[in-house]
């Protein structure tokens, strides 16, 4: 598999950021930690503050901000729409991920935030049909182009 770097794979453009960050309503976030002191943490508290329901996936964890904790994605029951999933994981452990959210229905976009570089990982995401940010953090993102509640 093609491990090159494809900067077309990727959503950069502030507009089609804007669009994903204003039509996703429910938000997996892979590697969410109830720890306060986790990046994954704050981004998920940020846009849970900002009107997006947070669905935490993490095997370590049973609950956090509040909602129940999955070990996975594919263990998130399928009723529940899921329209971004958030990805906080080291690079080398990404694919597993965007292989489940690819097999899940519903979800149109995958996001690797800031550090985590996976371009094999992208273009199968992509080659699947998902919206692509990698690199960025949904937190600033958010913060820069819609900055008030989505509700």
């Amino acid at each position: 598999m093609q491990t090159e770097a494809d900067p077309s794979l990727l959503v950069h453009d502030p507009d089609a950021l804007r669009e994903i960050l204003l039509a996703a309503r429910t938000i997996a976030v892979i590697g969410l930690s109830a720890s306060h002191t986790r990046p994954s943490h704050g981004v998920a508290s940020y846009l849970k503050a900002h009107g997006y329901r947070i669905i935490p996936v993490n095997p370590h964890e049973s609950e956090v901000l509040g909602e129940r904790a999955y070990p996975t994605l594919r263990e998130v029951p399928p009723e529940v729409t899921i329209d971004l999933v958030d990805v906080f994981r080291r690079p080398q452990e990404v694919m597993p991920h965007i292989e489940e959210a690819i097999a899940r229905a519903g979800v149109r976009c995958v996001w690797l935030q800031d550090g985590v570089i996976n371009w094999a990982a992208a273009r199968r995401a992509h080659a699947a049909g998902l919206k692509v940010v990698m690199d960025d953090c949904t937190l600033r993102r958010h913060q820069q182009l819609v900055g008030q509640p989505v509700r």
